[in-house]
């Protein structure tokens, strides 16, 4: 077994619905794609290196609603090897409510975490 499978941290909705998993430094979905990558300071980017929103302690994923700072997309990272997402998932934490001004993205805006061959802001193939 790899150290990424060994160590796949399952990522929360508000819903307490595993829906993602961090191998540090890459995230995968429930099938085992890429969809994204961590940065050190916790901020979750998309496969192409698009700003998504930023990872709690609980753990999820989340952004503010309206933000008037857009943040550089960033080179995105060597794509890795699919995972194989554990068997078993340990139950989720308490979610405390988030509010008003974020939304919790693997549960109201899915589509920022796509994998390389689908996504509104991937390059055309020619």
């Amino acid at each position: 077994m790899s150290n990424s499978q060994r160590a796949a941290i399952p990522i929360y909705t508000t819903n307490g619905d595993p829906e993602a998993f961090l191998a540090y430094p890459y995230l995968f979905n429930r099938n085992g794609d890429w969809i994204g990558f961590v940065t050190a300071n916790r901020e979750v980017y998309s496969v192409i290196g698009f700003f998504v929103g930023t990872l709690t302690n609980d753990p999820r994923i989340i952004r503010k609603k309206a933000t008037s700072t857009i943040k550089p997309r960033l080179k995105p990272l060597p794509k890795p090897q699919r995972i194989q997402p554990p068997a078993t998932i340990p139950l989720p934490p308490m979610m405390p409510e988030l509010s008003h001004s974020v939304i919790d993205v693997l549960l109201d805006a899915p589509e920022l975490l796509h994998t390389t061959d689908s996504g509104d802001q991937r390059q055309d193939m020619d």
